[in-house]
Protein backbone atom coordinates (compact mmCIF):
# COMPACT_ATOMS: atom_id res chain seq x y z
CA UNK A 1 0.00 0.00 0.00
CA UNK A 2 1.27 3.26 -0.99
CA UNK A 3 2.35 6.34 2.09
CA UNK A 4 -0.41 9.00 2.25
CA UNK A 5 1.42 11.88 1.38
CA UNK A 6 0.12 14.61 3.84
CA UNK A 7 1.53 17.65 2.44
CA UNK A 8 -0.23 18.04 -0.11
CA UNK A 9 -3.64 17.07 1.28
CA UNK A 10 -2.52 19.82 3.91
CA UNK A 11 -1.44 22.51 1.32
CA UNK A 12 -4.63 21.77 -0.58
CA UNK A 13 -6.53 22.29 3.08
CA UNK A 14 -4.93 25.29 3.62
CA UNK A 15 -5.67 27.49 0.36
CA UNK A 16 -9.23 26.26 0.52
CA UNK A 17 -9.36 27.68 3.96
CA UNK A 18 -7.86 30.41 2.93
CA UNK A 19 -10.36 30.92 -0.19
CA UNK A 20 -13.02 30.30 1.85
CA UNK A 21 -12.04 33.54 4.70
CA UNK A 22 -11.21 35.81 1.13
CA UNK A 23 -15.21 36.73 0.99
CA UNK A 24 -15.37 36.91 4.83
CA UNK A 25 -12.37 39.46 4.92
CA UNK A 26 -13.87 41.68 2.20
CA UNK A 27 -17.40 41.57 4.34
CA UNK A 28 -15.62 42.75 7.14
CA UNK A 29 -13.81 45.44 5.00
CA UNK A 30 -16.66 46.56 3.60
CA UNK A 31 -18.11 47.14 6.88
CA UNK A 32 -15.58 48.18 9.32
CA UNK A 33 -13.45 50.37 7.16
CA UNK A 34 -16.28 53.40 6.82
CA UNK A 35 -16.79 52.51 10.34
CA UNK A 36 -13.54 53.66 11.65
CA UNK A 37 -13.29 56.91 9.23
CA UNK A 38 -16.74 58.24 10.68
CA UNK A 39 -16.11 57.32 13.92
CA UNK A 40 -12.19 58.30 14.00
CA UNK A 41 -11.25 55.33 15.76
CA UNK A 42 -7.72 54.61 15.78
CA UNK A 43 -7.84 50.53 16.10
CA UNK A 44 -10.48 48.03 15.75
CA UNK A 45 -10.69 44.11 16.31
CA UNK A 46 -12.96 41.79 14.86
CA UNK A 47 -13.63 38.22 15.97
CA UNK A 48 -16.11 36.39 13.73
CA UNK A 49 -17.26 32.41 14.91
CA UNK A 50 -19.19 30.67 11.61
CA UNK A 51 -19.05 27.02 10.57
CA UNK A 52 -16.92 25.93 13.60
CA UNK A 53 -13.99 28.32 12.46
CA UNK A 54 -12.65 31.14 14.43
CA UNK A 55 -11.93 34.24 12.49
CA UNK A 56 -9.63 37.72 13.21
CA UNK A 57 -9.24 40.71 11.42
CA UNK A 58 -7.16 43.75 12.61
CA UNK A 59 -7.27 47.67 11.65
CA UNK A 60 -5.61 50.15 12.50
CA UNK A 61 -3.27 50.81 15.43
CA UNK A 62 -3.27 50.09 19.08
CA UNK A 63 -1.23 53.22 19.86
CA UNK A 64 -0.99 56.32 18.30
CA UNK A 65 2.30 57.52 20.01
CA UNK A 66 4.08 54.52 18.92
CA UNK A 67 1.84 53.28 15.92
CA UNK A 68 1.70 49.53 16.83
CA UNK A 69 -0.69 47.63 14.83
CA UNK A 70 -3.95 45.83 16.46
CA UNK A 71 -3.53 42.21 16.35
CA UNK A 72 -5.96 39.42 17.57
CA UNK A 73 -3.63 39.34 20.63
CA UNK A 74 -4.11 43.63 21.86
CA UNK A 75 -6.02 43.99 25.10
CA UNK A 76 -9.36 45.99 25.12
CA UNK A 77 -11.10 47.06 27.72
CA UNK A 78 -14.58 45.54 27.45
CA UNK A 79 -16.51 48.24 29.81
CA UNK A 80 -19.96 46.67 30.91
CA UNK A 81 -19.30 43.49 29.23
CA UNK A 82 -17.48 42.58 32.13
CA UNK A 83 -21.01 42.50 33.66
CA UNK A 84 -21.57 39.04 31.95
CA UNK A 85 -18.14 37.90 33.22
CA UNK A 86 -19.58 38.90 36.90
CA UNK A 87 -22.87 37.31 36.03
CA UNK A 88 -21.09 33.58 35.02
CA UNK A 89 -18.95 34.00 38.24
CA UNK A 90 -22.42 34.28 40.19
CA UNK A 91 -24.26 31.55 37.99
CA UNK A 92 -21.52 29.45 38.58
CA UNK A 93 -21.34 29.95 42.49
CA UNK A 94 -24.97 28.97 41.95
CA UNK A 95 -24.18 25.74 40.13
CA UNK A 96 -21.99 24.82 42.88
CA UNK A 97 -24.33 25.06 45.78
CA UNK A 98 -22.45 27.97 47.64
CA UNK A 99 -24.81 31.06 46.59
CA UNK A 100 -29.05 30.90 46.24
CA UNK A 101 -29.82 33.60 43.66
CA UNK A 102 -33.04 34.22 45.42
CA UNK A 103 -31.47 34.61 49.21
CA UNK A 104 -31.58 38.29 49.92
CA UNK A 105 -28.95 39.95 49.90
CA UNK A 106 -28.61 40.51 53.72
CA UNK A 107 -27.56 37.00 54.12
CA UNK A 108 -24.06 37.39 52.22
CA UNK A 109 -24.31 40.93 53.36
CA UNK A 110 -24.85 41.29 57.19
CA UNK A 111 -23.80 44.87 57.01
CA UNK A 112 -27.34 45.79 55.18
CA UNK A 113 -29.94 43.46 57.29
CA UNK A 114 -32.50 46.23 58.21
CA UNK A 115 -31.91 48.33 55.22
CA UNK A 116 -34.51 48.37 52.54
CA UNK A 117 -31.83 46.73 49.82
CA UNK A 118 -31.20 44.05 52.24
CA UNK A 119 -34.34 42.11 51.04
CA UNK A 120 -33.89 42.52 48.02
CA UNK A 121 -32.95 38.84 46.55
CA UNK A 122 -29.36 38.55 44.74
CA UNK A 123 -31.06 37.63 41.22
CA UNK A 124 -32.84 41.34 41.62
CA UNK A 125 -29.33 43.03 41.99
CA UNK A 126 -27.92 41.16 38.90
CA UNK A 127 -30.96 42.05 36.97
CA UNK A 128 -30.74 45.50 37.44
CA UNK A 129 -34.09 45.27 39.53
CA UNK A 130 -33.62 45.26 43.24
CA UNK A 131 -34.36 49.19 43.37
CA UNK A 132 -33.98 52.11 40.93
CA UNK A 133 -30.78 52.32 41.88
CA UNK A 134 -28.31 55.22 39.87
CA UNK A 135 -26.38 54.22 36.85
CA UNK A 136 -23.30 55.65 38.64
CA UNK A 137 -22.55 55.94 42.38
CA UNK A 138 -22.47 59.62 43.55
CA UNK A 139 -18.62 61.12 43.11
CA UNK A 140 -18.25 61.17 46.57
CA UNK A 141 -18.75 57.38 47.37
CA UNK A 142 -15.01 55.93 46.80
CA UNK A 143 -13.98 54.05 50.02
CA UNK A 144 -15.45 50.05 50.68
CA UNK A 145 -17.15 51.92 53.60
CA UNK A 146 -18.63 54.85 51.81
CA UNK A 147 -19.96 52.08 49.61
CA UNK A 148 -21.89 50.06 52.02
CA UNK A 149 -23.05 53.56 53.43
CA UNK A 150 -25.01 53.93 49.98
CA UNK A 151 -26.41 50.86 49.79
CA UNK A 152 -27.54 50.88 53.48
CA UNK A 153 -28.88 54.44 53.58
CA UNK A 154 -30.98 54.06 50.05
CA UNK A 155 -34.42 54.82 50.50
CA UNK A 156 -36.80 53.07 48.20
CA UNK A 157 -38.29 54.08 45.02
CA UNK A 158 -40.15 51.00 43.67
CA UNK A 159 -40.76 47.53 44.76
CA UNK A 160 -38.51 44.81 44.07
CA UNK A 161 -38.16 43.40 40.71
CA UNK A 162 -40.80 46.45 39.12
CA UNK A 163 -38.53 48.60 37.26
CA UNK A 164 -35.33 48.01 35.44
CA UNK A 165 -32.73 50.63 35.97
CA UNK A 166 -29.24 49.83 34.67
CA UNK A 167 -26.80 50.36 37.14
CA UNK A 168 -23.18 49.87 38.16
CA UNK A 169 -24.22 50.22 41.77
CA UNK A 170 -26.86 47.23 41.58
CA UNK A 171 -24.43 44.48 39.10
CA UNK A 172 -21.43 45.94 41.38
CA UNK A 173 -23.43 44.58 44.47
CA UNK A 174 -24.17 41.42 42.81
CA UNK A 175 -20.81 40.58 41.86
CA UNK A 176 -19.88 41.27 45.41
CA UNK A 177 -22.35 39.09 47.16
CA UNK A 178 -21.22 36.61 44.66
CA UNK A 179 -17.78 36.59 45.68
CA UNK A 180 -18.84 37.13 49.56
CA UNK A 181 -20.84 33.69 49.55
CA UNK A 182 -17.48 32.01 49.05
CA UNK A 183 -15.68 33.50 51.57
CA UNK A 184 -12.90 34.98 48.89
CA UNK A 185 -11.96 38.49 47.16
CA UNK A 186 -14.01 38.78 44.16
CA UNK A 187 -10.98 39.25 42.21
CA UNK A 188 -9.48 36.38 43.21
CA UNK A 189 -12.39 34.01 42.56
CA UNK A 190 -12.68 35.25 39.07
CA UNK A 191 -9.29 35.13 37.91
CA UNK A 192 -8.23 32.06 39.83
CA UNK A 193 -11.96 29.74 39.45
CA UNK A 194 -14.05 31.55 36.59
CA UNK A 195 -11.23 32.78 34.24
CA UNK A 196 -8.93 29.65 34.82
CA UNK A 197 -11.88 27.22 33.65
CA UNK A 198 -12.49 29.03 30.89
CA UNK A 199 -9.41 28.90 29.92
CA UNK A 200 -8.90 32.40 29.36
CA UNK A 201 -5.06 32.93 29.52
CA UNK A 202 -5.52 36.81 28.20
CA UNK A 203 -8.16 38.25 30.22
CA UNK A 204 -7.31 40.29 32.81
CA UNK A 205 -8.88 42.99 35.82
CA UNK A 206 -5.62 43.97 36.29
CA UNK A 207 -3.00 43.58 33.02
CA UNK A 208 0.73 42.23 34.67
CA UNK A 209 3.55 44.26 33.29
CA UNK A 210 4.35 41.00 31.27
CA UNK A 211 0.82 41.73 28.83
CA UNK A 212 1.36 45.92 29.31
CA UNK A 213 2.63 45.86 25.69
CA UNK A 214 -0.69 44.50 24.70
CA UNK A 215 -2.46 46.86 26.07
CA UNK A 216 -3.85 49.28 23.59
CA UNK A 217 -4.31 52.71 24.47
CA UNK A 218 -7.69 54.39 25.11
CA UNK A 219 -8.94 57.53 23.23
CA UNK A 220 -12.07 59.72 24.58
CA UNK A 221 -13.85 61.92 22.30
CA UNK A 222 -11.06 64.63 22.15
CA UNK A 223 -9.02 62.28 20.94
CA UNK A 224 -6.92 62.41 24.28
CA UNK A 225 -5.18 58.93 25.49
CA UNK A 226 -7.25 57.82 28.24
CA UNK A 227 -7.60 54.51 30.24
CA UNK A 228 -10.15 53.57 32.48
CA UNK A 229 -9.70 54.37 36.48
CA UNK A 230 -10.64 52.56 39.28
CA UNK A 231 -13.63 53.10 41.64
CA UNK A 232 -15.97 51.06 43.64
CA UNK A 233 -16.60 48.13 42.18
CA UNK A 234 -14.57 48.77 39.02
CA UNK A 235 -13.72 45.14 38.81
CA UNK A 236 -17.30 43.67 39.14
CA UNK A 237 -18.81 46.15 36.89
CA UNK A 238 -16.64 47.62 34.25
CA UNK A 239 -13.34 45.89 34.78
CA UNK A 240 -12.30 42.87 32.03
CA UNK A 241 -9.46 43.79 29.80
CA UNK A 242 -9.27 40.82 27.11
CA UNK A 243 -8.38 40.05 23.47
CA UNK A 244 -10.34 39.81 20.39
CA UNK A 245 -8.95 35.96 20.42
CA UNK A 246 -10.01 35.11 24.30
CA UNK A 247 -13.34 36.76 23.99
CA UNK A 248 -14.53 35.32 21.16
CA UNK A 249 -13.65 31.89 23.17
CA UNK A 250 -15.77 33.04 26.06
CA UNK A 251 -18.62 33.66 23.14
CA UNK A 252 -17.97 30.07 21.60
CA UNK A 253 -18.12 28.38 25.67
CA UNK A 254 -21.23 30.28 25.97
CA UNK A 255 -22.72 29.31 22.86
CA UNK A 256 -21.38 25.91 22.59
CA UNK A 257 -20.07 24.87 26.23
CA UNK A 258 -20.35 21.09 26.19
CA UNK A 259 -16.23 21.05 26.74
CA UNK A 260 -16.49 22.76 29.95
CA UNK A 261 -16.82 21.07 33.81
CA UNK A 262 -20.34 20.39 34.34
CA UNK A 263 -20.78 23.38 36.92
CA UNK A 264 -19.59 25.71 34.58
CA UNK A 265 -21.81 24.44 31.94
CA UNK A 266 -25.02 24.79 34.27
CA UNK A 267 -23.46 28.37 34.60
CA UNK A 268 -23.45 29.55 31.03
CA UNK A 269 -27.08 28.38 30.87
CA UNK A 270 -28.40 30.13 34.21
CA UNK A 271 -26.75 33.23 32.88
CA UNK A 272 -28.66 32.91 29.47
CA UNK A 273 -31.81 32.01 31.00
CA UNK A 274 -35.17 34.49 31.06
CA UNK A 275 -35.61 36.35 34.37
CA UNK A 276 -37.27 39.76 33.55
CA UNK A 277 -39.00 40.93 30.35
CA UNK A 278 -38.52 44.38 29.55
CA UNK A 279 -40.10 45.22 25.93
CA UNK A 280 -38.94 43.21 23.24
CA UNK A 281 -35.38 42.44 24.90
CA UNK A 282 -35.82 39.23 28.01
CA UNK A 283 -32.88 40.23 30.89
CA UNK A 284 -30.56 37.27 31.57
CA UNK A 285 -27.73 37.33 34.01
CA UNK A 286 -25.25 39.74 32.04
CA UNK A 287 -26.92 39.04 28.88
CA UNK A 288 -29.45 40.94 27.27
CA UNK A 289 -31.10 38.27 24.76
CA UNK A 290 -33.96 38.37 21.57
CA UNK A 291 -36.11 35.56 19.99
CA UNK A 292 -34.07 35.10 16.79
CA UNK A 293 -34.63 35.97 14.03
CA UNK A 294 -34.65 39.82 15.47
CA UNK A 295 -35.26 42.85 13.50
CA UNK A 296 -32.24 45.29 13.53
CA UNK A 297 -34.18 47.95 14.80
CA UNK A 298 -35.32 46.11 17.61
CA UNK A 299 -31.85 45.62 18.32
CA UNK A 300 -30.96 48.97 17.90
CA UNK A 301 -33.81 50.44 20.23
CA UNK A 302 -32.65 47.75 22.92
CA UNK A 303 -29.14 48.92 23.02
CA UNK A 304 -30.00 52.75 22.85
CA UNK A 305 -29.51 55.30 25.68
CA UNK A 306 -32.99 54.90 26.39
CA UNK A 307 -32.45 51.17 28.04
CA UNK A 308 -29.54 52.53 30.24
CA UNK A 309 -30.20 55.76 31.17
CA UNK A 310 -34.07 55.53 31.46
CA UNK A 311 -36.20 53.05 33.90
CA UNK A 312 -38.09 50.73 32.41
CA UNK A 313 -41.23 48.70 33.53
CA UNK A 314 -40.16 45.26 33.93
CA UNK A 315 -42.36 41.77 34.37
CA UNK A 316 -40.82 38.83 36.53
CA UNK A 317 -40.39 36.00 34.76
CA UNK A 318 -41.87 32.72 37.62
CA UNK A 319 -40.79 30.09 36.31
CA UNK A 320 -37.57 31.71 34.46
CA UNK A 321 -37.44 31.27 30.76
CA UNK A 322 -34.77 28.51 30.22
CA UNK A 323 -32.17 29.24 27.62
CA UNK A 324 -33.31 29.52 24.27
CA UNK A 325 -30.88 28.60 21.03
CA UNK A 326 -33.09 30.52 19.11
CA UNK A 327 -31.66 33.64 20.41
CA UNK A 328 -29.72 36.98 19.51
CA UNK A 329 -27.34 37.30 22.91
CA UNK A 330 -26.10 40.66 23.06
CA UNK A 331 -23.86 43.12 25.21
CA UNK A 332 -22.24 46.24 24.52
CA UNK A 333 -19.30 47.70 26.59
CA UNK A 334 -18.07 51.54 27.01
CA UNK A 335 -15.64 53.00 29.31
CA UNK A 336 -14.11 56.62 28.64
CA UNK A 337 -11.49 55.30 25.75
CA UNK A 338 -13.03 52.11 24.23
CA UNK A 339 -16.21 51.06 22.96
CA UNK A 340 -16.92 47.13 22.53
CA UNK A 341 -20.03 44.89 21.51
CA UNK A 342 -20.50 41.47 21.73
CA UNK A 343 -23.16 38.87 20.04
CA UNK A 344 -23.84 35.10 19.76
CA UNK A 345 -26.67 32.72 18.42
CA UNK A 346 -26.89 29.80 19.60
CA UNK A 347 -29.10 27.78 17.07
CA UNK A 348 -26.93 29.50 14.16
CA UNK A 349 -23.68 28.52 15.85
CA UNK A 350 -22.38 32.51 15.04
CA UNK A 351 -20.44 34.64 17.25
CA UNK A 352 -19.11 38.15 17.33
CA UNK A 353 -17.33 40.45 18.51
CA UNK A 354 -16.26 44.48 17.92
CA UNK A 355 -13.36 45.91 20.04
CA UNK A 356 -12.52 49.75 19.23
CA UNK A 357 -9.91 51.82 21.09
CA UNK A 358 -12.50 54.65 20.99
CA UNK A 359 -15.95 54.86 22.52
CA UNK A 360 -18.55 55.59 19.78
CA UNK A 361 -22.11 55.20 19.36
CA UNK A 362 -23.91 51.39 20.48
CA UNK A 363 -26.14 51.96 17.50
CA UNK A 364 -23.30 52.14 14.88
CA UNK A 365 -21.70 49.07 16.68
CA UNK A 366 -25.33 47.22 16.54
CA UNK A 367 -25.68 48.05 13.19
CA UNK A 368 -22.16 46.95 12.14
CA UNK A 369 -22.43 43.36 13.86
CA UNK A 370 -25.57 42.70 12.45
CA UNK A 371 -24.58 43.58 8.92
CA UNK A 372 -21.70 41.28 9.31
CA UNK A 373 -23.26 38.48 10.75
CA UNK A 374 -26.66 39.10 8.26
CA UNK A 375 -24.06 38.83 5.18
CA UNK A 376 -22.80 35.62 6.24
CA UNK A 377 -26.17 34.24 5.41
CA UNK A 378 -25.49 35.08 1.81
Amino acid sequence: MPPVRLAPLLMIFSLATAHAAEPLQAQVDEVIRPLMKEQDIAGMAVAVYINGQAHYFSYGVASKANGKAVTSDTLFEIGSLSKTYTATLAALASAEGKLDLEAPARRYQPALAGAPLGDASVLEFGAYSADCLPLQFPDEVQTSEQTLAFFRNWQPRTEHGTQRCYSNPSLGLFGDLAARAQQRPFAEVMTQHLLAQMGLRHTYLQVPQSAQGLYAQGYDAQNRPVRVSPGPYADEAYGIKTSASDLLRYLRLHMQPAELLPALRKATAITQAGYFKVGAMTQGLGWERYPYPVALDTLVDGNSPRLIREPQATQRLNPPLPALPAAWYNKTGSTSGFGVYAAFIPAEGKAIALLANRNYPNEARVRAAFQILSSLDR
